[in-house]
């Protein structure tokens, strides 16, 4: 079904006044969610306030605490979510990450105590947009099994990178899972009664599965094998120990009554090339630009392009294709 942007967005902010969140918490999660979904990207799209509410019910989630920060020293930014969103914690840790980046060349902004349940690239073009190059990481609940297991120890665990060009609007963007796909695919598929590709997860007695269903009660398994494996514990230990912040292990059993979103950190690192090249900036700009031109001369699309181009065009047309269903379901929260 069609459904104008507006009215999209004033249902999902009626559903988190519904169930009380605080203003700027609902106002963050709504910006994050609805920037994913007018960029159709659905597995992070607005369906996630579902597994959101399910977090709340089951006292994995604070919606009316504040975000708070403890340590602000050097190039490093502490922030204690307090349980909520990690997206609230963006408002408040990304500007001051920016300053210090714009200060130093070079800052981290740790986010603990959070509940992450959306996409990296939103907060990067938060980055991007005032100049910076981006790194982002975080950890999940422990749904992935490593190359050669047969049982869950990694999470999604997802990595995103950020690159400023000279159009701020179409920055190079990457943002994946180190899993062979996102969870929410998974989920989606479930939802949809659709068969999954196969090469992506297993069941629960570690046989290779194309059955969402069985995918979920089983394990998701890493892309390029001890490759991704290698990336996926390296997220786990700089978005978990380094910032004092649990593995995907460790949230899953944290988890009450089986919460499915993770509860956990995030890790952060902006970039000032301004910083670091002075004088040269403008001759690397152009650079990278020359370098970036080649791939779409060769018929290569970038990452993000198919998000820009549908952002450009949901935008102009002022609506978005929902399935029934979801917008059933998310009018059941409050029983319109």
């Amino acid at each position: 079904m069609k459904i104008s942007i507006d009215q999209l967005q004033n249902l999902i902010e009626k559903i988190l006044d519904h169930y009380g969140f605080s203003k700027p918490h609902r106002d963050a999660v709504v910006k994050n969610l609805m920037t994913a979904q007018i960029a159709d990207c659905q597995s992070h799209g607005i369906w996630r306030i579902l597994e959101l509410i399910k977090n709340l019910d089951k006292g994995m989630l604070n919606p009316k605490a504040t975000p708070k920060v403890t340590e602000s020293r050097g190039a490093i930014i502490r922030l204690d979510c307090q349980m909520t969103s990690a997206q609230y914690g963006h408002d408040i840790g990304m500007p001051l990450l920016i300053n210090k980046a714009k200060e130093l060349g070079i800052a981290l902004l740790a986010i603990n105590h959070s509940i992450h349940f959306s996409a990296l690239w939103v907060e990067l073009e938060t980055l991007v947009k005032q100049g910076l190059v981006g790194l982002c990481m975080t950890t999940s609940h422990s749904w992935v099994a490593p190359c050669g297991g047969k049982a869950p120890l990694l999470g999604t665990n997802p990595f995103a990178f950020a690159w400023p060009r000279v159009d701020p609007s179409r920055p190079y963007i990457f943002d994946f899972a180190t899993s062979a796909t996102a969870r929410g695919e998974i989920q989606l598929h479930a939802r949809e009664h659709k068969i999954l590709p196969e090469g992506l997860a297993i069941d629960a007695k570690g046989n290779p599965t194309t059955d969402p269903e069985k995918a979920l009660q089983g394990a998701m398994l890493t892309f390029g094998g001890y490759k991704g494996t290698a990336i996926s514990t390296m997220i786990e230990l700089l978005a978990g120990p380094l910032i004092n912040d649990l593995t995907s292990q460790e949230s899953q059993i944290a988890a009450k009554d089986g919460a499915s979103l993770p509860y956990g950190g995030e890790l952060i690192i902006a970039i000032d090339p301004k910083m670091i090249l002075g004088d040269s900036f403008d001759e690397a700009q152009i650079r990278a630009e020359n370098y970036l031109h080649q791939f779409s001369k060769m018929g290569v699309r970038l990452p993000s392009e198919r998000r820009f181009n549908a952002r450009d065009e949901n935008l102009k047309n002022g609506e978005l294709t929902i399935s029934e269903s979801l917008i059933a379901d998310l009018n059941a929260l409050i029983d319109l």
